[in-house]
């Protein structure tokens, strides 16, 4: 048992440090030399593809509100549906069930 204990912790010791160690001995790497080029010669082009970066991250950030809200809308109808309705639904369903025939009669239970 203490074996295999020493032998996880050497492991995740080993992967701790080559995580550290690993992107210091990389080169930096150049984000897309063309795109580099264009935005270069041109004074309007860098602010035009900032902003299709902005554009970019905001759209997961907007879809995920719009569901929140829907989510949010439909529990605060399902709420007040509930508020308003009150007993409604159980006095419904008890209503209901006058005019069903039992399927056993009280008699066989007994055994009369």
């Amino acid at each position: 048992m203490k074996a295999n204990l020493k032998r996880q912790f050497a492991t995740l010791l080993f992967v701790l440090l080559a995580a550290g160690f690993l992107p210091g001995l990389m080169n930096t790497a150049q984000a897309c030399p063309s795109c580099k080029a264009a935005n270069e010669t041109d004074a309007r082009r860098p602010r035009a593809y900032m902003y299709s970066i902005l554009f970019m991250l905001a759209m997961p950030a907007t879809v995920f509100t719009g569901f929140g809200v829907s989510f949010y809308r439909l529990s605060r109808q399902a709420q007040q549906m509930a508020e308003a309705g009150g007993n409604a639904d159980t006095d419904s369903a008890d209503k209901a069930g006058e005019n069903l025939t039992p399927i056993v009669k009280p008699d066989e239970l007994t055994g009369n």
